[in-house]
């Protein structure tokens, strides 16, 4: 028999719920290290750019740390584009509410960046996936009522499909998961670029 090879540790760089528990559905279990990047001090010229410059430098930041060797870290950065800007997480109520209103019989496109460096090689994967999403009409009492939940608040584009705001979107296209945070099948093609089936990685 041919020696067992260890598995390879997988280090989420984000304290985002969502993202932790898509990894775990799919058989991963991967330890979180927040890598606490300054999403504010970062700009690019599009909103896919911005989304894949913020997963990179939150795996960049993650990566260097002595607890992250020899894993493969994952940094991912969500943010909502409509009418060509970028919207990441509302700032306040008021912002949430006023975000909802303008979204409401609309389009956007949820712009999720994805990085994967492997620290024992130093090579690296990224790539932006895109899903469009068309958005309901709530009524004011409706997002009055979502906003007071407080879940807008710590959403990219104030709003998420595994939660309270879900009956408000009527339908999607492209990657369910990537609108959570994460689109495991973009996921998959980068580790196979690093030379890592995704397979070997499940717990």
């Amino acid at each position: 028999m041919a020696p067992m090879t260890a598995q390879r540790r997988v280090v989420l760089a984000s304290q985002s719920p969502a993202r932790l528990g898509l990894l775990r559905q799919a058989g991963l279990a991967p330890e979180v290290i927040v890598s606490g990047v300054d999403e504010d001090a970062l700009t690019a010229p599009s909103p896919a750019e911005l989304a894949l410059v913020l997963a990179e430098a939150k795996a960049d930041a993650v990566a260097v740390r002595p607890e992250a060797a020899d894993a493969l870290v994952i940094g991912c950065d969500s943010v909502l584009e409509l009418d060509g800007q970028a919207l990441g997480k509302p700032a306040d109520a008021e912002d949430a509410t006023a975000r909802w209103k303008s979204m409401r019989g609309r389009s956007g496109v949820l712009q999720t960046g994805h990085c994967v460096i492997d620290t024992a090689t130093g090579e690296r994967a990224s790539a932006t996936a895109s899903t469009v999403v068309r958005f309901g009409e709530p009524t004011d009492a409706e997002i009055a009522a979502y906003v007071a939940s407080g879940e807008p608040l710590y959403v990219a584009g104030a709003f998420t499909l595994d939660g309270r705001s879900a009956p408000f979107v009527d339908s999607i296209e492209g990657d369910h998961g990537n609108v959570i945070g994460l689109s495991l099948p973009l996921l998959r093609r980068l580790l196979a670029a690093l030379g890592v089936s995704i397979t070997d990685l499940w717990a």
